[in-house]
């Protein structure tokens, strides 16, 4: 009621003012304008008061703010590489579920002439909201912006997106997924006489990359997100999640390679759109059972996990306990049988953090790297991983059959020499003594 007899009042004195009428011996009618105006009093209501005191605006209090969404999900989604088809599919997965009053869908996704020439064959970076659509041979949501042929491997691009994507389309909870190849933290680069690290977002149009501390620097501009996924290969490991564990309250990731088709978004997004008043953890419970349930129906092995990170600071404790005591013990042996019987992925030297450290507790002879191993798988499976889904490959062309299910969510780089270039710039080398471990385990 307050508020409507504010508008009124505002109306009133943005209405025109009436003539005054005027003697010509000089004696006013109406009196001096300015006099009269001078003796109305403009009482403002408390609450429009308390609204510009919290920095919501006197209009805002006056004519109500946008509706804030329930959830805004943010898809980065780079296909200017050999997985445009898998990722033109994905979008147009979200279009048979859509955005709704309640949840955003809004992407970001590059093209490249070479790789697939469906929905016309444009080229360029586009913003869209996605919009409900059947049609799966092209898209047909709106889009909002053509950025041109902008470079997705920058990071900056990255951090303008999802700040773009926050501000158009406010919600209460947020979350970013970034879709395309993957390498964990793996930096190897030869070219030009230098090294980069290697990590997500391979744009083949510029021939760059997001490396993981960029990826960090990304999301801070971004602000905090509520999850944060990556439909990508090999990202779920220590050095990855360490870098960003300030920057989201929840990480889903895979330990292992994903098949091209990454996600099911029509499965994983549908549920969200039912009841968009999902949980942030109630979302990544979601994005892990999606993906397992769509290779466990083909038969095809994998890994996908949810991660707290307000609970990888703890990780990195325990982990340094852990190491010191393996060192102190000098089971030196031990520690190469146990990293050589490790489940290990695609890139060779990523291994399951969990499943080596029960091995060497499996073997050790030292009460303390007893105690301390059991202290650390305890954590991960405890407090770190809050959920984890793995299947068991029967191997392909492509590779052997791989027991995943030895995979308790978290992988590590466990190096068969010396630490590869561009390690020690990592927050979990600075922070952790994860490399002195490793580098102390490839002595003689």
């Amino acid at each position: 009621m307050i508020r409507k007899l504010a508008i009124t009042a505002i109306a009133a004195l943005l209405m025109p003012v009436p003539g005054w009428s005027v003697d010509f011996d000089g004696a006013s009618r109406g009196g001096d304008i300015m006099e009269r105006i001078s003796q109305v009093e403009l009482s403002i209501p408390a609450e429009a008061i308390a609204a510009q005191d919290q920095d919501k605006g006197i209009f805002d209090w006056l004519f109500g703010k946008k509706k804030q969404a329930e959830w805004t999900i943010m898809v980065f989604s780079s296909a200017k590489n050999d997985l445009e088809r898998f990722l033109l599919a994905d979008i147009n997965e979200m279009e048979l579920v859509g955005s709704t009053d309640k949840v955003n869908i809004v992407v970001e996704v590059g093209r490249m002439e070479g790789y697939d020439a469906s929905d016309g064959n444009w080229t360029g970076v586009r913003r869209y909201l996605i919009q409900k659509d059947s049609d799966m041979t092209k898209m047909g949501s709106e889009m909002i912006q053509d950025l041109g042929m902008i470079d997705q491997g920058d990071w900056r691009n990255l951090a303008a997106f999802g700040k773009w994507a926050k501000e158009k389309y406010p919600a209460r909870k947020y979350m970013l997924i970034v879709s395309n190849h993957g390498d964990g933290w793996l930096k190897n680069k030869a070219a030009e006489g230098r090294v980069e690290n290697k990590g997500i977002s391979y744009d083949e149009e510029s021939g760059n990359h997001i490396t993981t501390p960029e990826l960090a620097m990304a999301m801070r501009e971004i602000g905090k997100v509520d999850v944060f996924s990556t439909d990508a290969c090999l990202m779920q490991m220590a050095e990855v999640v360490y870098e960003i564990k300030d920057l989201t309250d929840f990480i889903v990731g895979s330990e292992e390679t994903e098949p091209g088709a990454g996600y099911d978004y029509e499965t994983f997004m549908g549920p969200i759109a039912a009841r968009p008043e999902m949980t942030p953890i109630e979302v990544g419970r979601l994005t892990v059972d999606a993906y397992a349930d769509q290779y466990d129906k083909l038969n095809q092995g994998y890994t996908q996990s949810l991660a707290r990170a307000s609970a990888v600071a703890g990780l990195l404790t325990a982990t340094n306990s852990f190491a010191d005591a393996m060192m102190a013990s000098g089971e030196k042996a031990l520690a190469k049988t146990a990293r050589n019987a490790t489940i290990n992925y695609a890139i060779g030297e990523n291994r399951d953090m969990y499943d080596f450290t029960h091995r060497v507790v499996e073997g050790s002879q030292d009460q303390n790297v007893k105690a301390a191993g059991q202290a650390l798988m305890d954590y991960i499976t405890g407090s770190l991983m809050i959920h984890n889904r793995t299947r068991d490959s029967q191997g392909s062309f492509w590779g052997p059959p791989q027991q995943y299910t030895l995979s308790m969510g978290m992988a590590a780089y466990f190096p068969y020499s010396g630490l590869a270039n561009g390690y020690s710039e990592l927050a979990w080398a600075r922070d952790s003594r994860w490399d002195e471990f490793v580098t102390w385990m490839n002595q003689p």
